[in-house]
């Protein structure tokens, strides 16, 4: 493409994908697309159970955080997808929106234009629900949502048991009442993950106004006074290279890697930067503020019937994936979903588990080599809250992460409740029947508080839901406006989870296409 651009998009992750199709849709506006990764045709982002995979390999970011103080001055794993599609051809596949109360709390804190009623019709705009159109779904948008081909039955038993010890059946996690167990929706066609990719990049590519330059890592901004004029990168071959945006530039790069970004640029908090050699050129104060994510803890059986995803790997299995788009391979690890209040008056579910037939600890990097299922609470409603920061000036030194993971005692008392139903439900018909061994927290960890809490701080790791780094509001503290322009520099947006002021309670991928597909509406003044 000859010249200049009219936008460019730093990241093709789930916000970005969207922006550069829904903005390249007018083939009067030159749109260049970003991407520090490849482009994303490895078989295991295809592969649904061979998500974690991925995990340290070039397909991954692969940060880490700081020591955390709550975590036994553990760092905990993140692993943010560095390829076309981003973290949406990384992740379990999981589609949630989270509740209509989380929308209209972004509203009421300011953010005027994203209450429920507000950011509903976006949800419906990007989806192709198998379940066909309604007044909570749609059909016929880019991204495909599938019921799974085939549940493992094990996953089902789990469900059964669930609901054995009071927790009602739930069909719909989206719909208005979230709370009870079922089966979750997954962002899958035929069998195969469908990533952000998939949905937006694929139709639009051939359109001769959008540019997607991959292996391209965004170094920094160019500014002109307070405008942003373009994006400074790194490409394939090492060159420094900057593209100029003639309208806008819109960081789509993550909770990470978006305010990692403006920091370099010298936009955030002042004192910091300097500390950090950096010349402040806007000061922003909430530009790395306000990290949120979904802390969880595994807790696992050994199972006697087996049929689990330990059988996975067999040639059998690759045949039938392959073949006929069937078979555990088309597993998102994740299966089931139960959400629930561990108190009286609390307004939603602060609890979320996912249940999968499979051993899961470590991210999958340890292995078991007998049958077995996990269920995992998720803390859903951290009152924790992090900042991601720089290391050094140098735009090829990761950025220090804390997230200060349970250093709130609620938080824990929480998660505490979590572990406790875990055993309640693998003690309970149908299930139990089925259950060995109880590998995690182990017969060591009794049924106490303290016990538990002690297990809890050993080993909690996080969802891989980081959000809020440039959070959208209208106070001091706030990196957006309620239309993601960037406070003090012109011509410049984030687009991505990091706007978000509050974490949804659930996956949070669904919410930021979501936010891709409003954010194209205000670029274009829709």
């Amino acid at each position: 493409m000859s010249g200049g651009h009219d936008y460019v998009v730093v990241g093709a992750g789930s916000a970005g994908c969207v922006l550069a199709n829904r903005l390249s849709e007018d083939p009067a506006t030159r749109v260049l697309l970003l991407e520090a990764g490849g482009r994303g045709r490895h078989p295991n982002i295809r592969i649904p159970a061979a998500f974690s995979k991925q995990f340290r390999t070039k397909l991954d970011w692969a940060f880490d955080s700081e020591p955390e103080p709550g975590c036994e001055d553990r760092s905990l794993f993140i692993p943010r997808g560095k390829s076309l599609g981003g973290s949406s051809s990384m992740n379990a596949m999981v589609y949630m929106r989270g509740r209509p109360i989380d929308f209209d709390a972004w509203r009421d804190a300011g953010c005027e234009g994203w209450g429920w009623e507000d950011v509903l019709p976006y949800f419906k705009r990007s989806e192709n629900n198998s379940r066909g159109p309604s007044e909570l779904h749609g059909a016929g948008g880019p991204l495909e949502i599938s019921d799974q081909v085939l549940p493992n039955p094990l996953t089902e038993r789990i469900i059964d048991s669930a609901e054995a010890v009071g927790i009602p059946r739930n069909p719909d996690f989206n719909s208005p009442e979230q709370d009870g167990v079922g089966l979750n929706q997954v962002t899958q066609k035929g069998g195969r993950r469908w990533s952000a990719a998939d949905a937006y990049l694929r139709p639009a590519r051939r359109r001769r106004n959008l540019e997607i330059v991959t292996r391209a890592q965004a170094l920094g901004l160019e500014l002109e006074g307070n405008r942003a004029a373009g994006v400074r990168y790194r490409d394939r071959r090492g060159r420094e290279r900057v593209a100029r945006a003639g309208r806008e530039v819109i960081l789509a790069a993550g909770s990470i890697g978006s305010p990692w970004l403006l920091m370099l640029s010298g936009i955030g908090p002042a004192d910091h930067l300097r500390e950090v050699g950096v010349e402040p050129r806007v000061e922003v104060p909430g530009v790395g503020e306000n990290l949120q994510d979904h802390p969880y803890v595994v807790c696992v059986w050994e199972s006697e019937k087996g049929g689990t995803l330990l059988d996975a790997e067999k040639p059998r299995e690759l045949a039938n994936f392959l073949l006929r788009r069937t078979g555990l391979l088309t597993s998102n690890v994740a299966e089931g979903s139960l959400f629930t209040r561990t108190r009286p008056g609390l307004p939603a579910a602060d609890l979320q588990f996912h249940f999968g037939p499979v051993f899961f600890v470590d991210h999958g990097f340890t292995t078991h080599d007998r049958h077995a299922y996990s269920i995992v609470p998720i803390l859903v409603t951290p009152r924790s809250r992090g900042h991601v920061r720089l290391k050094s000036a140098d735009p090829l030194a990761k950025p220090a992460i804390l997230g200060n993971h349970l250093t709130e005692p609620e938080d824990v008392a929480t998660l505490v409740a979590g572990v406790k139903l875990a055993r309640r439900i693998a003690a309970a018909e149908p299930l139990a029947s089925d259950t060995g061994a109880e590998l995690f927290p182990g017969g060591e960890v009794d049924d106490s508080d303290v016990a538990i809490e002690a297990d809890i701080r050993r080993r909690v790791e996080l969802t891989y839901h980081p959000v809020g780094t440039c959070r959208m509001g209208v106070g001091d503290d706030a990196v957006v406006d309620p239309e993601l322009r960037v406070r003090g520099v012109e011509g410049l947006r984030v687009a991505d989870a990091s706007v978000m002021p509050l974490i949804p309670g659930g996956n949070t991928h669904a919410s930021t296409v979501m936010i891709g597909e409003k954010a194209s509406d205000l670029i274009r003044g829709g």
